[in-house]
């Protein structure tokens, strides 16, 4: 059972988007953790609609942009103008001066911008032109790749990859979800009915709050026994880093802290492990990903302290 406050906030979403608690969930313990979001799916599912009521709903500026192979650097990051008036560079922020940034389609853009933008993430910060300029806090991206369509894309490296704290699919909504749907008064109008639950400062604070939730030895020890599995298994083609390993305990806190508690438990870890996991996994064999079921075999097979 989630805090009464943050049960409210999927609540509130869930007006907007139908059927889709978990997934919810699973977004809104990737921001507190201060990581980003990746959603790979159809177009339709409502990875838009999601990013968009989570701003509202946490009281978070907004960007979208959509992905295209013509799209340079300087179309996110921002560009200095000369005014002849004044003699001077004027600078134009991008729209990565936001909290939370929408990357549709990313793998449509080429690897030089991919590039630029996950530089962002990572640093949290921009440099142009010799200057260098913080981004907003918090700053959260949810990128979106559609896993059906190859044609004129870029695929995000490994290395990329790396750097979403998790990466899940919405996918098709529940029959009575969906039904809803095609009775409703519309997204937009279920929109305008969303309340502000939280407030920039807020989220800040959940972050920060974050961090002091406890970890025990032997959940690191449970956690290292995960990434030592992983790296000595004939199963995997590379075994998940120490900085995946963060990752996971990154999120197991966040998901810990969301339910009410201040330490993190075996079970938060196995919750995330799925969606954290996933992509920086590749199987020995074919060198493609594992699908959910055969990553969720590494929690049979790694004892539970």
């Amino acid at each position: 059972m989630l805090k009464p406050e943050f049960e409210d906030i999927v609540k509130q979403i869930s007006q907007v988007v139908l059927g889709k608690e978990e997934q919810i969930r699973l977004a809104l313990t990737c921001l507190f953790a201060k990581g980003h979001l990746l959603i790979e799916d159809i177009p339709g599912i409502g990875k838009t609609t999601l990013a968009k009521v989570l701003a509202k709903c946490l009281g978070l500026t907004f960007q979208r942009m959509q992905f295209t192979s013509d799209m340079l650097p300087g179309d996110i990051l921002g560009v200095s103008i000369f005014r002849p008036k004044t003699g001077s560079f004027e600078f134009h922020p991008g729209p990565i001066f936001t909290h939370i940034l929408l990357a549709d389609e990313i793998n449509r853009a080429t690897p030089k911008t991919q590039s630029a933008l996950l530089e962002a993430m990572e640093e949290r910060q921009v440099t142009i032109e010799g200057k260098t300029r913080h981004l907003n806090n918090p700053f959260f991206v949810i990128a979106t790749q559609n896993p059906l369509e190859h044609s004129g894309t870029f695929p995000l490296p490994e290395s990329q990859l790396d750097r979403f704290l998790m990466r899940i699919e919405i996918g098709y909504p529940g029959r009575s979800a969906e039904k809803k749907i095609l009775q409703g008064n519309g997204r937009e109008q279920k929109m305008s009915h969303v309340d502000n639950c939280l407030q920039g400062d807020d989220v800040l604070n959940i972050q920060s709050r974050i961090n002091e939730v406890h970890a025990s030895d032997a959940l690191l020890d449970y956690l290292q026994d995960i990434l030592q599995f992983t790296r000595t298994s004939d199963r995997f083609h590379v075994g998940l880093s120490p900085r995946a390993g963060l990752a996971l305990l990154q999120a197991g806190k966040s998901f810990a802290f969301l339910h009410g508690r201040d330490h993190v438990l075996p079970e938060d870890v196995q919750r995330v492990l799925p969606w954290v996991v996933r992509h920086r996994l590749k199987s020995r064999e074919s060198l493609g990903e594992f699908t959910m079921e055969r990553i969720t075999e590494i929690l049979h097979e790694v004892p539970v302290p």
